[in-house]
């Protein structure tokens, strides 16, 4: 079982910033930028390109309705995606609010912000995202 698997199954804590039956998006607790999403099925699939054709339709339709509220709290130019899985064998997508492409360095040093800034950030999003279902 994943980590992922685990935050979804709520055993393990999350700034949950969207939900549907099929997917579940919370907060990166190692953001690059204040928003940075993950985006991750409930099924449990290691590769993203392991989802079928008509899952990854699905949860790229799910990240554009988060991406919408991340971009409605976090006026920016555009909310960056990036899909890389390495760090956890669970698929997931990255969603960040970017100025520039600089934000979406995964190299560079991370955010640092309190569980209250963390939680604050998921709840304006979740109701941006509920506004707009």
């Amino acid at each position: 079982m994943t980590l992922f698997t685990k935050i979804v199954r709520g055993e393990i804590p999350s700034y949950k910033c969207a939900e549907n039956e099929e997917f579940y998006a919370f907060l990166d607790i190692n953001p690059v930028t204040q928003g940075h999403t993950l985006v991750v099925p409930k099924r449990e699939v290691d590769y993203f390109f392991d989802l079928t054709d008509e899952e990854i339709g699905r949860m790229m339709v799910f990240c554009k309705k988060v991406a919408a509220a991340i971009k409605s709290v976090f006026p920016c130019v555009k909310v960056g995606v990036a899909v890389m899985g390495l760090d956890v064998n669970h698929a997931h997508v990255h969603l960040a609010p970017l100025q520039s492409e600089i934000d979406m360095d995964f190299g560079k040093k991370k955010l640092s912000l309190s569980q209250d800034e963390m939680a604050a950030i998921a709840s304006r999003i979740l109701h941006a995202f509920e506004s707009k279902a």
